[in-house]
């Protein structure tokens, strides 16, 4: 699998994001400037977490408009694979390549801790590795991670199968830290190609790291490309 992960300033999440993905297909990706205005060769563009110049304006808000931005919109529309983690959510919904926004935690504090998220769809590339209903923990850190959009956009999410995760308990009902709609952590895009989630299961992918709940995304984007 050839990967690339776009650094933005004040990306700070971008090495355990290169961490993951060499260690599921045993190639290490590239770091893409967001000044670049060309991809090279790739399956996958990740978008990883961090606070992009600043979060300044609004998280995500500036580096939705880098030049990298331009290709990373033509990558998707040719059929790219593209997955963003927390600030890289953030920055896809500013992009408008996924739906909703991101806002303030309904507490207005800042969160740092561990969640359990439930896989709401199990046959695409990023969620292959589970079976909807799956429970698996990741770490989650952040400011602006309240999941809003009108209810016609949640209604349709819902029925065309588009939410990817929901924040749970132990016991896979419905938990919400942060005031997301509907407890939505990550949704997918229209045509299942692009993705986005608030927690980061990059940070759970070896015993060393206190666990591999997170291991199956990665797992199963390289099954993807190698069919």
């Amino acid at each position: 699998m050839k990967a690339g992960i776009v650094v933005f300033p004040g990306t700070n999440r971008e090495r355990d994001m290169a961490i993951a993905l060499k260690a599921a297909s045993g190639r290490a990706p590239i770091m893409l400037w967001h000044r670049d205005t060309e991809l090279p060769s790739l399956d996958l563009v990740v978008l990883p977490g961090g606070f992009s110049h600043g979060d300044y304006l609004r998280s995500g808000a500036m580096a939705a408009h880098a030049p990298i931005m331009t290709a990373v919109r033509a990558f998707a529309a040719a059929g790219g694979h593209v997955l963003g983690v927390c600030n890289g959510f953030q920055i896809l919904t500013e992009a408008q390549m996924l739906p909703g926004a991101l806002l303030r935690n309904s507490g207005m504090r800042f969160l740092s801790h561990d969640c359990i998220l439930r896989v709401e769809r199990g046959n695409t590339a990023f969620t292959r590795g589970w079976r909807k209903g799956d429970l698996f923990r990741a770490p989650l850190a952040h400011g602006d991670g309240n999941y809003a959009a009108d209810m016609d956009t949640l209604d349709r999410l819902e029925g065309e199968g588009l939410v990817a995760f929901r924040y749970a308990d132990a016991d896979g009902s419905e938990r919400n830290p942060n005031g997301s709609a509907r407890s939505i952590a990550g949704v997918f895009s229209q045509n299942l190609r692009v993705c986005g989630l608030m927690p980061h299961p990059e940070d759970l992918v070896d015993p060393l790291m206190g666990g591999i709940d997170g291991r199956p995304l990665f797992d199963g984007l390289v099954e993807a490309f190698v069919q």
